[in-house]
């Protein structure tokens, strides 16, 4: 699976493309028909200290593609949380995939 990291407003960091990429790789292990993985991290100002590290995870799989975006207080938060809603919408496809 190719992984492309893109930074907005942020500088490129070997250990967050790593924890992605691990992340990553374990859904890759249970869904093998995903491509590719674009990887969007984004820093905004907020009014709240506990959002604006943004994360955004767009999956290329056959049919639809998954999306997901998340706005945490760390990166590594948003990143996990993004990956956990990326897993729920990946089974729901897998399910209905099956079914036909």
């Amino acid at each position: 699976m190719d992984i492309n990291f893109n930074y907005v407003h942020v500088s490129a960091s070997e250990r967050l493309e790593s924890f992605t990429s691990k992340r990553l790789k374990k859904l890759k292990d249970r869904y093998s028909w995903i491509v590719r993985a674009e990887v969007h991290l984004k820093k905004e100002n907020t009014s709240s200290p506990e959002t604006g590290m943004i994360c955004d995870i767009q999956i290329s799989a056959p049919g639809q593609n998954v999306f997901t975006s998340s706005s945490e207080k760390t990166f590594e938060a948003a990143i996990s949380k993004s990956v956990d809603e990326l897993k729920r919408q990946l089974q729901k496809k897998k399910e209905k995939m099956s079914t036909h």
